[in-house]
């Protein structure tokens, strides 16, 4: 079944939002794709070609101040106005319980949601989402390269992007400016970083009871915390030939190890 896509209005903390969303029915158990800084609902519009995901309904939304979806006041978007934009789409589609997949700042956008409603999630696959300080090596640029103007932070920020010696970071960082507006990129690195910093998202993430899997590129094989998390009962999935971004990379072993996790294979 092909997707819809629809504008929903929604008020987030008293900010006028249109929120751009793919979405479509089915019988199953629903997937939530919360996406990452940088990155649109298109990246998971690839599930309905997917027959392994035959039958469940799922939603992707442009997150406030990026793609399609408009915020009245870039300014105001955090993390924390994230995850409240996040119940708010659920809300409007009447999601209950259902399979949760984030990816880096949509990862840890997703914690926060599966931390706060821990009945609800499913399932939760954390595409290296945050859940420690030294998952921060995009947003606490806005503290390594302070710049007291946006655009000129942005800037710098997407040059660097594109000749940082990872998979698909060229092809990232040139879309970076069609995909994010230069006003919300403060206020979402900087909740970013403290959160990763001062809010024990390892504890958050090894406390959720539902099954939970990390993925991560091979380029980030280093992460120190790997085996840690693998000895507290999360499944580990590394992706080949790849870094941050599988859905750029490798988008056919990332859908291969979510079909495979979601299915209790």
């Amino acid at each position: 079944m092909p997707f819809t896509h629809t504008q929903l209005p929604l008020t987030v903390d008293g900010v006028p939002l249109n929120i751009a969303t793919i979405h479509r029915t089915g019988t199953l158990a629903p997937i939530v794709f919360l996406h990452g800084f940088g990155s649109t609902k298109e990246d998971y519009a690839d599930i309905v070609l997917q027959p392994a995901f035959d039958g469940h309904p799922f939603v992707a939304y442009d997150a406030p101040g990026c793609g399609e979806s408009q915020c009245s006041d870039l300014s105001r978007i955090s993390i924390p106005f994230l995850l409240q934009t996040a119940v708010q789409v659920l809300e409007h589609f009447h999601i209950e319980q259902f399979h949760l997949v984030g990816h880096s700042m949509g990862g840890l956008t997703a914690l926060m949601l599966a931390h706060r409603f821990p009945g609800r999630v499913l399932s939760f696959v954390d595409i290296e989402g945050n859940i420690a300080p030294e998952d921060c090596f995009l947003s606490r640029q806005i503290v390594d390269y302070p710049a007291d103007d946006p655009e000129a932070f942005f800037t710098a920020f997407i040059e660097r992007t594109r000749q940082a010696p990872a998979y698909a970071s060229a092809l990232y960082s040139a879309s970076l400016r069609h995909k994010v507006r230069a006003g919300a990129v403060r206020g979402i690195f900087q909740s970013m970083v403290e959160l990763s910093d001062n809010a024990d998202l390892m504890g958050k993430f090894l406390g959720l009871a539902c099954p939970r899997m990390f993925m991560y590129g091979e380029q980030n094989a280093h992460l120190s915390y790997l085996a840690h998390i693998q000895a507290h009962g999360v499944r580990l999935a590394p992706i080949a030939q790849c870094g941050h971004f599988p859905m750029y990379s490798n988008p056919i072993a990332m859908w291969q190890q979510i079909a495979d996790f979601q299915r209790g294979g």
